[in-house]
């Protein structure tokens, strides 16, 4: 009987241990600093990395990244490539049509961002400029159907490493790009000098949505659910405050 015992606690543990290491395979861009990018060595890191460490470790999972390159994520998710997209997806109407989503894990706004000597008093008035956006974002489906429509030169890109990259070279006038990353990711260093951010902060629903949430298939009820509980979780025992206060002043889950 003791044996038995032995051997059935045995089997329990190897059990847990296989639960605990279950993976969970995230989509990430990591051109998108500081919510996504590399260290100096190649290890993805930044806001949305941690929190999907945080995520996986409250629900008992080992986060598997993959990187993608940002038009090719919902189609890379439908064809189950990985298991959710945690790399500051916005949830819009548009995407519900092809994949659900967790509740928001934060919500900040974009901004038009120009060169420091461009006058700009409204979207005519930089008309014939020239903006860098990131193919299959949202900023580009505002740039498309705001700026665009008055003038101003809209390009994309599949990476906003290579906005910056050409706003450096003197192709583009400006981009347009959530303030915090534009903030962190080009305006704090040296090549963002000479720019700035304008107008008022963006946070229409039609292009924005209500908030970055974590992208699943459609139908994936359990998923969603798990994703969420421990979304709560890390709010709820402070966390996540700790992975916001890491990165920025703000607090981001805003409103």
């Amino acid at each position: 009987m003791k044996k038995l015992v032995v051997a059935l606690s045995a089997c329990l543990m190897m059990v847990s241990a296989f639960a605990q290491e279950k993976e969970l395979k995230v989509a990430i861009d990591p051109t998108y600093e500081p919510f996504t990018f590399k260290t100096a060595d190649g290890k993805p890191t930044g806001f949305d990395v941690d929190i999907a460490n945080a995520i996986c470790a409250q629900a008992k999972r080992k986060c598997v990244f993959v990187e993608q390159v940002w038009d090719g994520m919902i189609p890379g998710l439908i064809a189950k490539k990985y298991d959710t997209i945690i790399s500051s997806m916005s949830i819009t109407e548009e995407r519900l049509k092809k994949v659900d989503f967790t509740d928001k894990y934060y919500n900040t706004p974009s901004k038009i961002v120009l060169k420091k000597d461009i006058k700009y008093t409204g979207i005519a008035s930089i008309k014939g400029k020239k903006i860098g956006v990131l193919k299959g974002s949202t900023q580009e489906k505002y740039a498309k159907g705001e700026l665009a429509t008055q003038g101003v030169t809209v390009s994309t890109y599949d990476a906003q490493d290579q906005v910056y990259l050409d706003i450096k070279a003197g192709r583009l006038d400006g981009t347009v790009a959530d303030e915090l990353e534009v903030t962190g990711g080009f305006l704090s260093k040296p090549d963002g000098q000479n720019y700035t951010v304008v107008g008022d902060p963006l946070y229409i629903p039609k292009y924005f949505g209500t908030g970055a949430g974590f992208a699943i298939r459609k139908g994936d009820k359990a998923l969603k659910d798990e994703l969420n509980a421990a979304l709560k979780a890390i709010r709820a025992n402070g966390t996540y405050k700790k992975i916001n206060d890491k990165y920025f002043k703000i607090d981001v889950y805003g409103k």
